[in-house]
């Protein structure tokens, strides 16, 4: 297959809904932050029907490694925007306790090993871990999400190769969002796909429309398919674009207006609600409960994390292994 030849999956309203969830919940971090009671962090606005997409075609069984953009992928995969908003904020409700802020959080129940700040540092552990899932025995794949910036470094390379050679259950997830940090993929790279890459590893590979979640669910769960069955590894991107800047505040005085005004007219949320209701798959009454819906649990959500009380002294020595 070659780029964006997929047949997308039936519209689903609840893939609607986590998405609009995803941009409620980082909106919500960035406005929090604007206002002096958050810490920075990065957002994946723009994204979200990549992660809405590629979590649609995983189950239980899979484990997930993820970057510093992880909160659209653990909405995406069930985590509670309570506990995320409460370990971005460092509280002790949150997930990991309030140690390990936005960028280093792991969900053990919903097989989120672990988000790394280190660009490209998740790619270098994805191996070890299907290794080990292929040494027990493990039905289970591994999907690891990365930027077009950490493709462009070594340890992508390093990862994909080892994967190739030594036949491992790996689902690699370029989410290429044409920035890296506040460089423009352009200016690192010629080629426009990541994907066209996997082929000299032997690597079977698809890139698809990241803005399209329907696409993204169907290419994936073709994907996800043939690592589960063959125990190979898959590398597919998703084509989307970061609307918001690198790590919030960002003006994006470095972004051509131009480019990033086409990109919001392919919004994926705003086009998805347009297409539902096209389809008569959701009524405009509906469309407003959700938003309702979603509102409140946002709301709800920062609340829960702005009145959880910091972790104790007491816990400043605990799970600490070195």
């Amino acid at each position: 297959m070659t780029a964006f030849e997929v047949t997308a999956e039936p519209r689903v309203a609840q893939s609607l809904e986590t998405m609009l969830t995803i941009r409620a919940f980082e909106e919500q971090s960035a406005a929090l932050q604007a206002a002096g009671k958050s810490p920075s962090m990065c957002t994946s606005v723009g994204q979200e029907a990549s992660a809405v997409g590629v979590m649609n075609a995983l189950d239980e069984r899979d484990q997930i490694l993820t970057n510093h953009r992880s909160a659209g992928h653990l909405i995406a995969r069930g985590a509670d925007p309570r506990r995320i908003l409460a370990e971005i904020l460092g509280k002790s409700t949150g997930y990991c306790g309030g140690k390990s802020g936005s960028l280093h959080i792991s969900v053990k129940e919903l097989g989120v090993l672990l988000t790394s700040t280190i660009v490209g540092g998740e790619l270098s552990l994805a191996p070890g871990v299907a290794l080990s899932r292929q040494m027990l025995g493990g039905e289970g794949i591994v999907v690891v999400f990365f930027g077009d910036g950490a493709a462009s470094e070594g340890i992508f390379h390093e990862s994909i190769n080892i994967a190739a050679m030594w036949n491992l259950p790996v689902l690699y997830v370029c989410e290429n969002n044409q920035w890296q940090a506040y460089v423009h993929r352009k200016e690192t790279m010629h080629a426009d796909h990541i994907s066209t890459w996997g082929a000299s590893y032997g690597v079977k590979s698809l890139t698809v429309d990241g803005n399209d979640v329907d696409a993204v669910t169907a290419a994936a769960k073709d994907a996800v398919s043939y690592v589960r069955t063959e125990r190979k590894p898959f590398l597919l991107e998703t084509y989307t674009y970061r609307l918001r800047g690198h790590m919030e505040p960002d003006t994006q005085q470095y972004v051509d207006p131009k480019e990033l005004d086409s990109w919001k007219q392919r919004d994926p949320i705003a086009t998805y609600e347009k297409q539902l209701l096209a389809d008569r798959a959701i009524t405009p009454a509906e469309l407003d409960a959700m938003k309702a819906r979603v509102r409140a649990k946002i709301e709800e959500a920062a609340q829960y994390a702005m009145e959880s009380p910091y972790p104790s002294f007491q816990e400043l020595t605990t799970n600490v292994y070195a």
